[in-house]
């Protein structure tokens, strides 16, 4: 995917991922750092990342294990890396909802899933908390998608830290596109409300996930 990236901003015919200059307002490392370095930098805290989660004390090492086995499936082929394949290949096509839906649920949700299920196997859930939190972070993980569809056409710049109408530029389809801006309002909120009743069985031990979700469709960035 990195070789695709970089040959692509030479040759326009071919699917690009993400490259915006700016992120939250400030220029991306591509751009103040150049394409081969910010390629290495990526790679260097993706292997850091696992080091950081093998160096934890005080925990069941099959735990543990397990955990990190989850993030590494969440990130590869069957999760973000899997997804993002899905974008280009997608890139410029109309879709179905279900291909839009595979789609992120590799790109963005998987990841939700993996930081979730991490928590929750080192906190000691059953199966059936562990099934819920599972539910309600891919739930969690679609709204994120869809809201950030709705603001990179109702979003400004300068709210955003970067600039707007990317997907449009790129010819992808989008919860936008696809349902209208409207229906993904209404989708944004029913997956929202859908994600809350997921958390119903853990009470006031959940009130953190639970602010975190209503935040979702209220964001500006």
């Amino acid at each position: 995917l990195e070789m695709i990236h970089t040959y692509s901003l030479i040759h326009d015919d071919l699917p690009c991922m993400d490259d915006d200059d700016y992120r939250r307002g400030r220029l991306t490392n591509h751009k103040v750092f150049g394409e081969a370095m910010a390629v290495l930098a990526g790679d260097g805290l993706l292997t850091l990342a696992f080091e950081v989660m093998l160096e934890q004390k005080n925990v069941d090492p099959k735990v543990l294990i397990e955990t990190v086995r989850e993030m590494a499936m969440c990130a590869g082929n069957f999760g973000m890396v899997g997804g993002q394949g899905l974008d280009l290949e997608f890139e410029g096509k109309k879709i179905t909802p279900d291909e839009l839906r595979k789609l992120h649920a590799g790109k963005t949700g998987a990841l939700f899933i993996a930081a979730i299920r991490g928590g929750a196997h080192l906190a000691g859930a059953n199966d059936q908390q562990l099934l819920a939190l599972t539910k309600f972070a891919d739930l969690l993980g679609l709204a994120f998608q869809i809201t950030d569809d709705i603001l990179d056409v109702e979003g400004t710049e300068e709210e955003l830290g970067k600039p707007v109408g990317s997907d449009a530029k790129n010819h992808k389809s989008t919860y936008v596109t696809l349902y209208g801006l409207q229906a993904a309002h209404e989708l944004a909120e029913k997956t929202v409300a859908e994600a809350l009743e997921c958390l119903e069985m853990f009470g006031e031990n959940a009130e953190p996930l639970r602010e975190i979700t209503r935040l979702m469709t209220d964001r500006k960035k």
